[in-house]
């Protein structure tokens, strides 16, 4: 067990970014910086080289997101091509009526499909379980692929896509919900001249969106006999997306310490 001496000295070593915890999604295993995260590192470092994980996890998230910028053109395209109104997404089971007298009635409507978002996931996994049906070689390729197996880089299988799913499942309601709740909070504060935790809370669940879209439309790709159930969540996110970001036009600004600011 480390001492108090040591644990300060750990505190005070530049390779460690302060505070790069408070805005993570807490899925240690696929972070970047995990060696660079000191609560990680005196329960992980044991277990392997970090720095190596770290740079494979960076190769994935790259890949990743520039599925979602592929992913966003196709929505575009789809709700074109099958005149689907993405705004007009049915609020089952809420009276809009009693909602509108609220406060906050945007934070409350992307709360609820939030919350539609989560069981319909749970339906749609429970239907179609053969979503995990591949190989144990494609289902590890990319945990087991060496760092120099450039074949390997960048592969995203469809056991990684439904594990982000599955991640970010109850997460995105969970940081919209605490979100809202800081919002509250932040009006009995006067000043400006810090970040906002709401601003960071979204910002953290939008990051939980747009992976989760990649990850939808990887599954796109390999399962076109259930185009339309995949559609669906595809298109019940892109509403949630949207709301959110006029509900909180300034989360993608906010600066987490270590993923957006220069790391030496």
């Amino acid at each position: 067990m480390m001492n108090k001496k040591e644990l300060l000295k750990r505190v005070k070593d530049p390779k460690y970014i302060p505070g790069i915890f408070n805005y993570c999604d807490r899925w240690c295993e696929r972070c970047p910086f995990t060696s660079r995260c000191l609560n990680h590192s005196i329960v992980e470092e044991k277990f392997g080289d970090l720095e190596e994980r770290d740079e494979m996890n960076e190769e994935f998230w790259q890949r990743l997101s520039e599925i979602f910028k592929e992913t966003l053109a196709m929505v575009k395209d789809m709700a074109k091509e099958h005149g689907i109104d993405i705004d007009s997404i049915e609020l089952d089971g809420i009276d809009e009526s009693e909602i509108a007298g609220k406060q906050n009635t945007l934070a409350h409507l992307f709360c609820h499909l939030a919350k539609k978002y989560e069981k319909a996931v749970d339906e749609c996994f429970a239907t179609k379980a053969h979503f995990l049906d591949e190989s144990e070689g494609a289902r590890n390729r990319l945990h087991l692929v060496s760092h120099d197996d450039k074949q390997g880089k960048g592969i995203i299988s469809a056991v990684d896509a439904v594990e982000i799913i599955r991640w970010y499942q109850f997460q995105i309601n969970i940081k919209l919900k605490r979100a809202v709740e800081s919002t509250s909070e932040e009006e009995w504060l006067d000043s400006t001249d810090f970040p906002k935790d709401s601003d960071g809370s979204t910002k953290v669940a939008l990051i939980g969106i747009d992976r989760s879209l990649s990850a939808w439309s990887v599954l796109l790709n390999r399962f076109t006999d259930h185009r339309n159930q995949i559609h669906h969540m595809i298109e019940l996110l892109e509403n949630i997306r949207k709301r959110v970001e006029t509900h909180f036009p300034h989360a993608r600004d906010f600066v987490r310490p270590g993923f957006d600011t220069e790391v030496y």
